[in-house]
């Protein structure tokens, strides 16, 4: 009995060892790769793997970190005439456009419609630019086609596409002399919120330490992300980017009066607009640039407060109307721009730029942002001094200062 019981186990273990699959011979297993959703226009951050959008000008992505960072808030202070903060909202909602992005758009002064149809065109990279003749490509002479050999593969290409090509790349360039197509900007969604249209005829709104401007656009970007499922409740293969651009908040047009006062009664209004905004981003693919007059808010210590809510915070600081406009040192920019604020996502420290002393300049084409290494040597120490007899630390200061220049000028060559 227990050889039969020791021959039945025998073909037990026999069977069990012939069922096995041969391919657990061992314990390991290849680790597969998590899909991660690719959303046109986006990159994880190098740095602290944050998924990050471009801002329009590639020379700000740089100094920011790379990109800005979804779920956050950039805040642009306004220069004196508000018009280069103005153009970099402009190429922040041009990018949203080119990389198909749902864009939102705020405004109390300008009609939005308006600002959408000024956007600057983008500059195609596949285009040669003496290939485009008024919107047609002209054709090669028969010569020249009958002379180059080319691989049978590539003959059939269409030698110029009609959409945009370069869509899938992190950031684009613009053309600010031209505006950008009207079939372009139709192809994406666009939200727009009017403040002069938005507001009732009679006001009804209970006490409330944010104003009734501020609630009636909060709970329209509130609604907007709710609606199209930009909280995360869109199916993953369908979900995009919200970018919000507001222009000019904390200004009179918006009902708030911390430009005008001192001591305002509605010091904590645009604070608690920002704080609910923040809160919004934070749980939604969203981001935001926001700009704020902030040379006319008579309280530093609400706009210290302003600069603090946000992620990361930039000022930008014209020539026009000042001395500097006529200085020879700055002959070839249009303003200094200062990096105040930085974000602190996923790690203690935050990404400094190299440099604090930068400067943007507008040209027929592009905004672009460059070290200038001219702030040491301000008006006081440099400019109007006179080249006659003049003590050693001030000769010593004059020539350290050239030196400089002429550093800068043999860097750049």
């Amino acid at each position: 009995m227990n050889m039969a019981m020791s021959v039945s186990n025998t073909g037990e273990r026999r069977s069990q060892q012939n069922t096995r699959p041969a391919c657990n011979t061992t314990s390991f297993q290849k680790k597969s790769r998590s899909k991660l959703v690719s959303i046109p226009g986006t990159r994880p951050s190098v740095q602290n793997g944050q998924l990050i959008v471009s801002t329009g000008v590639t020379s700000l992505d740089y100094v920011i970190g790379g990109g800005l960072a979804v779920g956050t808030l950039l805040l642009v202070e306004e220069d004196k005439y508000d018009s280069y903060s103005r153009m970099l909202l402009k190429y922040f909602l041009a990018e949203g456009v080119v990389c198909g992005h749902h864009v939102f758009l705020g405004s109390a002064r300008d009609p939005p419609d308006e600002i959408m149809q000024d956007l600057p065109a983008p500059i195609l990279d596949d285009i040669p630019s003496n290939a485009v003749n008024m919107g047609q490509v002209t054709a090669c002479d028969s010569e020249d086609q009958g002379s180059m050999k080319i691989a049978w593969r590539y003959q059939n290409l269409p030698k110029v596409q009609t959409a945009l090509a370069s869509s899938s790349r992190f950031g684009h360039y613009y053309d600010a002399s031209k505006t950008m197509a009207r079939e372009l900007r139709e192809a994406v969604k666009c939200s727009t919120f009017f403040l002069p249209h938005e507001l009732p005829a009679e006001s009804h709104a209970e006490p409330s330490p944010i104003s009734e401007a501020y609630r009636l656009l909060l709970r329209s970007i509130q609604e907007l992300i709710r609606q199209e499922g930009f909280d995360g409740t869109a199916p993953q293969k369908s979900r995009n980017i919200l970018r919000i651009g507001l222009h000019s908040l904390g200004s009179p047009l918006w009902a708030d009066d911390i430009c005008c006062e001192e001591k305002p009664t509605q010091a904590s209004s645009l604070t608690s607009f920002l704080y609910g905004l923040r809160a919004l981003l934070r749980s939604s693919l969203c981001t935001c640039m926001v700009t704020v007059p902030s040379h006319l808010i008579q309280n530093r210590a609400i706009m210290d407060r302003v600069t603090r809510l946000c992620d990361t915070a930039i000022a930008l600081e014209s020539f026009r109307g000042s001395e500097r406009e006529t200085n020879p040192l700055y002959k070839d920019y249009h303003g200094l721009l200062h990096v105040k604020q930085t974000p602190h996502l996923n790690c203690l420290v935050c990404e400094a730029p190299d440099t604090k002393d930068l400067a943007f300049k507008l040209k027929r084409k592009q905004f672009s942002i460059e070290e200038n290494g001219f702030d040491d040597y301000n008006d006081d120490n440099l400019v109007g001094r006179t080249l006659g007899p003049c003590s050693l630390p001030a000769w010593e200061e004059l020539t350290a200062a050239l030196k400089g220049i002429f550093y800068n000028m043999a860097h750049r060559c």
